[in-house]
């Protein structure tokens, strides 16, 4: 209990240090390995993964569909078109991990001031 007391205190504290944004390209990259590592692993990890992607896109979009968000409409409408792109592609049978690994990969980038 101690070492998950420490560990929230250090990343609390790393936190308070880094850029919103640089947080929130980690939070793709996290996702994006676990995409990488279940695209060739058992069932239940590639579930997870899809799982874990699923949330985070569904949180995207509803913060980009949130009135008082301060980004251009623009924007928020194309990050909104990109999630559904995700979504669907994530509710098929077999989703091409590859294309949501670029689109993460792209986001993440974006966030982080590399595009």
């Amino acid at each position: 209990m101690t070492t998950t007391r420490q560990a929230a205190a250090a990343y609390e504290a790393a936190a308070t240090h880094r850029d919103l944004r640089a947080q929130e390209a980690d939070v793709f990259r996290y996702a994006t390995g676990a995409l990488k590592a279940a695209q060739h692993g058992d069932p239940v990890q590639r579930a997870r993964a899809l799982a874990d992607n699923r949330r985070l896109w569904s949180t995207v979009v509803d913060l980009m569909r949130d009135p008082s968000n301060a980004l251009p409409a623009e924007l928020r409408a194309a990050i909104v078109s990109v999630g559904a792109a995700v979504q669907r592609e994530m509710q098929g049978p077999a989703p091409d991990f590859a294309f949501l690994i670029g689109i993460n990969e792209h986001i993440a980038a974006g966030l982080a001031g590399q595009r």
